[in-house]
């Protein structure tokens, strides 16, 4: 490990980290064995980022636990063993909190603290982080790990304030045990959390009544335990496992090569598409090469789904509004879920369509539509996210001559690979806008993009370089080339979230790389082997 740089003591650092999900402490472990002082801020009081917010009840990852996890230390993945298939929150939450104590993390880490304004001084070529504490930090370069989803939608109805039950944020959920035994509940929202959550209210509660705006694909988890001889076994090649699943699309699966629908008949397809059913979890997205360049690829594989749905959901009116059939399969975030469409067979359960019966108020008692009242104890938003922008712009980031990073994504998220900004010098974004994130394994994508910042630094320190910012023209032709590749794709036919849909008045700019992480991977290193073209350096007088 290198030799840390001296800092004066107070609050001064090379290097500000926002964030301590796994981004944020993978970050702070690089940069230290690297010698570079650093301070992580971090708004709630443990490591975990999205794993420490989202807690309501059955919260879990879509991605094999397997998968899950960090890959850059053999030592780390062999300290630790998943106990399910798909883990759930608390489980991930303990293995976050167990690898910063590993690493020895928490003493560089500021709890408690939001962050309110990010400035750049020119002068003084450092960023200026303030926070709600009244203290504030600095540092040479800035790095934001704050997570794609971490800012919570705000719900816009009329008259929440007035409601006198209880009100619940999946984003938000209370950190002691929460138990609707005896109450009545209104779910509003059916994206993962929604679909995650309701099956569990529905188990305790005497009544759920779920409003649901547009129906979502979900995909059977089959989760179960782990066998311990598998798991330990898949310690032995997950290394090997992990360098492979950085050269491929998502960055996690070793699946066969896929093929064009076209190139199976009508039986055929329907037995290769139940095959991959019966393993669970997100493998019906790539059971065709064109699931999301073709619609009629993609529909053979939706009205499967939606079959599916049918003969899962006993009352045939019930099932047509939960099958989704306005958008391409996988062109929304899928889901993977444990009995959800299976919970609108009980009695304690109802189904409002908003397309029908369009909610008007919150009102004291509970929830008025457009045809009826709705009387409940309480009342939990899943309404998603503010994805991949909303964060960073919650945090007033101003760069040089005092550009605000409001202003310049007036018209939609602009960045050069997702790393970086024109007009912000020495700000790095963690899986920002124009990179895989969201379309791949996070933390694969995490690790490469931390990896590939701290490699940037260490070329910085040792050639004298004082900044670095992405350039202009660099910046419109990385996101001009992130929407033609989406364009090329089934992706825009849906409102999603990826292009901001989910937010009134939010821009439609697609957010996500779509090109896969292995080859965004080869782009990001051929742009460090080129001297970082793209990007602008200043150096040191």
């Amino acid at each position: 490990m290198g030799e840390q740089q001296s800092k004066n003591s107070n609050n001064d650092f090379d290097v500000i980290v926002v964030g301590a999900g796994f981004g944020g402490m993978y970050m702070l472990h690089k940069l230290r064995e690297q010698g570079f002082s650093a301070k992580v801020i971090e708004a709630g009081d443990g490591v975990g980022g999205t794993w420490y917010w989202n807690r309501y009840p059955g919260a879990r990852c879509d991605i094999e636990s397997l998968d899950y996890q960090f890959g850059f230390s053999d030592e780390i993945q062999r300290g630790w063993s998943w106990t399910e298939r798909f883990s759930a929150q608390p489980e991930i939450l303990r293995y976050a909190q167990w690898v910063s104590e590993k690493l020895d993390l928490l003493k560089d880490i500021q709890f408690k603290t939001r962050v309110i304004q990010t400035n750049f001084n020119e002068q003084k070529n450092n960023w200026s982080i303030e926070t709600d504490t009244g203290e504030t930090y600095t540092g040479k370069y800035c790095v934001m790990a704050t997570g794609c989803l971490s800012m919570p939608r705000a719900p816009d109805f009329d008259g929440l304030d007035s409601f006198k039950g209880n009100v619940y944020f999946t984003a938000q959920w209370p950190h002691e045990e929460v138990d609707f035994s005896g109450q009545t509940v209104a779910v509003i929202g059916t994206g993962s959390s929604g679909i995650q959550s309701i099956p569990i209210f529905a188990s305790q509660a005497d009544h759920v009544t779920v409003f649901q705006r547009t129906p979502n694909f979900s995909l059977p988890a089959y989760n179960k335990p782990l066998e311990a001889g598998a798991a330990e076994a898949h310690k032995d090649k997950f290394m090997a496992l992990r360098r492979e699943a950085r050269e491929v699309g998502v960055g996690f699966g070793n699946a066969a090569e896929a093929k064009p629908a076209a190139q199976y008949n009508k039986e055929e397809a329907a037995s290769h598409l139940e095959e991959v059913w019966k393993v669970g979890g997100l493998g019906v997205l790539s059971a065709f090469s064109d699931m999301v360049l073709s619609n009629e690829s993609n529909d053979v594989a939706a009205e499967f789904i939606r079959d599916k749905i049918r003969g899962m959901v006993d009352d045939p009116v019930i099932a047509e509004k939960l099958a989704p059939k306005s958008y391409p399969l996988g062109t929304k975030r899928p889901c993977v879920d444990t009995g959800y469409f299976d919970v609108y067979n009980r009695d304690n359960v109802s189904l409002i369509d908003i397309n029908d019966d369009a909610i008007e108020s919150i009102t004291a008692t509970g929830i008025k539509t457009a045809g009826n009242e709705y009387t409940v104890d309480n009342i939990v938003f899943a309404t998603g996210f503010d994805a991949m922008t909303g964060a960073l712009l919650k945090m007033d980031i101003r760069g040089r001559d005092g550009y605000t990073l409001n202003q310049k994504w007036e018209e939609g998220a602009r960045t050069y690979l997702g790393l970086s900004m024109a007009g912000f010098p020495n700000l790095f974004t963690v899986t920002g806008p124009g990179s895989p994130s969201v379309l791949s394994n996070m933390i694969v994508s995490i690790e490469q993009h931390v990896e590939w910042i701290v490699d940037c630094l260490k070329h910085m320190r040792e050639n004298n370089i004082d900044s670095i910012e992405a350039d202009t023209q660099a910046e419109s032709d990385w996101v001009a080339h992130v929407n033609q590749l989406a364009d090329l794709t089934l992706f825009p036919q849906a409102n999603s979230w990826y292009i901001g849909a989910n937010i009134p008045g939010k821009p439609r700019v697609f957010m996500p790389y779509i090109g896969g992480v292995g080859a965004y991977a080869q782009k990001c290193n051929q742009v460090a082997a080129d001297g970082y073209d793209g990007f602008k350096f200043s150096e040191v007088s």
